[in-house]
């Protein structure tokens, strides 16, 4: 008998996922090296801040549940005030802005994989938080959000061929510079991020999205 194949999600903080751990009738089975919740259905590892804590729990996660499918869920700060705060948002492309291709100077890019019928945005990824809005609108000409872990997850998932699907919900826009304002929006905006997931997503899993490339 095949083993049945599961949906790995990887977000990098409990706060951020606690409506998922709730909604999906999650269960804690591990505390290390990372904290994992999962069902019949769905692995979801919670990778802390950052590229390399995103990138080890990929792999762990690729290596040890074997999933189908790899979510990377979670909040991004937006670039500029066209994306507004609460705002889901497909990722189409993500960028590294702080990590120049040593042939040709430009920043680093990785496509993760896409579904069609969603808004669609782009994404830089790096180490330093951006908060302020001079940082903001220097990165906005490139991208339309950043975060600290998607860039990762999509690497390592193409090194195990694994299909990496991004979505992201806007958790400061310019004008929230201070961590208080993106934990007040996180915890304003992480519920209905979870229901747009079950609801438009969570079918599409279903229907079999984990088979196709």
């Amino acid at each position: 008998m095949p083993k049945h194949s599961v949906t790995g999600i990887v977000m990098a903080t409990v706060f951020e996922a606690d409506p998922f751990i709730r909604g999906l009738s999650l269960e804690k089975t591990a505390n290390k090296p990372f904290t994992v919740y999962e069902n019949k259905d769905f692995v979801l590892v919670i990778s802390g801040i950052g590229k390399i804590n995103a990138a080890t729990a990929t792999t762990f996660s690729c290596m040890n549940y074997k999933p189908d499918v790899i979510f990377n869920l979670g909040a991004a700060g937006a670039a500029d005030k066209l994306h507004p705060l609460g705002e889901n948002y497909h990722i189409n492309n993500v960028v590294e802005l702080d990590r120049p291709s040593l042939k040709t100077g430009n920043a680093s890019s990785v496509r993760p994989d896409i579904i069609n019928g969603f808004n669609k945005a782009t994404i830089a990824t790096q180490d330093k938080a951006i908060l302020k809005d001079e940082e903001r609108i220097k990165i906005s000409a490139a991208v339309n959000l950043v975060d600290m872990e998607a860039a990762a997850v999509v690497q390592v998932c193409k090194k195990f061929k694994t299909n990496c699907y991004l979505f992201k919900f806007v958790s400061d826009v310019p004008g929230h510079d201070m961590d208080n304002h993106i934990i007040e929006n996180i915890k304003k905006y992480r519920r209905s991020f979870y229901l747009f997931f079950k609801d438009s997503v969570v079918p599409l899993i279903e229907a079999g999205l984990n088979q196709k490339k």
